[in-house]
């Protein structure tokens, strides 16, 4: 059955033009020039994948991913926009799009991009039977629970999106061992995002406010200056 691609842009002629060739290359597509009317879209027809321009009228592109992710569960998003400012691709990043490309793209490059997101997502791994789900790991008074996707740091419990929770579950299985940058992309994001450490800072200088007693001076989290990062045991001297 032919993948659903689900077209987000107020550009009525761009719209026209991308849903022409995915259509071409055998998707079948739906589109629409907001936001609100692409999510009442998505509800009745769930798509595979979305391809979601940022400055878009009303709810804006980042915004919109933010109710994807809540409304419809694994849906890859990949954002076309005009817009090339870093911030913007670090921030559509670090809030779990899968891609990002900015206009104008060569069509190939965003069958390329498409093809590669819906293989990893398909390639991802169904749920584990409850026999079989990982242990917790525990480095230090910081214990993630990759089964039960929840992580306390000193008894404290924290809401991690699933990006960042990846990040730290991935560094937590090499405790005390350096997680070179480019494995840490490859793990968490996978190899398409290469030579992309920017978003890496941002989720380490998150998970730093989230898990150091001092976010400035990291003690569990640490940068190992040209290689990468380790997680590292430490406990919190409570009063």
């Amino acid at each position: 059955m032919a993948k659903h691609i689900l077209v987000v842009d107020d550009d009525a002629l761009m719209r026209r033009s991308i849903t022409f060739k995915l259509e071409q290359a055998g998707y079948r597509t739906s589109s629409a020039g907001s936001a609100e009317d692409a999510l009442v879209l998505a509800r009745q027809d769930q798509p595979d994948l979305v391809l979601l321009d940022i400055g878009l009228p009303g709810m804006d592109g980042l915004d919109a991913l933010r109710q994807f992710q809540q409304e419809i569960a694994n849906v890859p998003v990949i954002f076309v926009t005009a817009r090339r400012r870093e911030l913007d691709t670090i921030l559509g990043l670090e809030l779990g799009a899968d891609a990002y490309i900015t206009k104008p793209f060569n069509p190939d490059v965003l069958l390329a991009n498409i093809k590669s997101v819906l293989r990893r997502t398909a390639n991802q791994p169904a749920a584990e039977p409850a026999s079989t789900r990982p242990d917790p790991i525990q480095v230090g008074d910081l214990i993630i629970d990759p089964g039960a996707h929840t992580v306390s740091v000193a008894g404290r419990g924290l809401d991690l999106p699933a990006r960042e929770f990846a990040v730290l579950h991935t560094l937590a299985q090499e405790a005390g061992y350096v997680v070179v940058m480019d494995d840490l992309l490859t793990r968490v994001w996978g190899e398409e995002f290469l030579g992309e450490p920017q978003v890496v800072y941002v989720h380490i200088r998150w998970l730093r406010e989230k898990i150091e007693p001092d976010p400035q001076h990291p003690q569990r989290l640490l940068t190992v200056r040209g290689v990468g990062y380790k997680l590292v045991p430490y406990f919190e001297i409570k009063d």
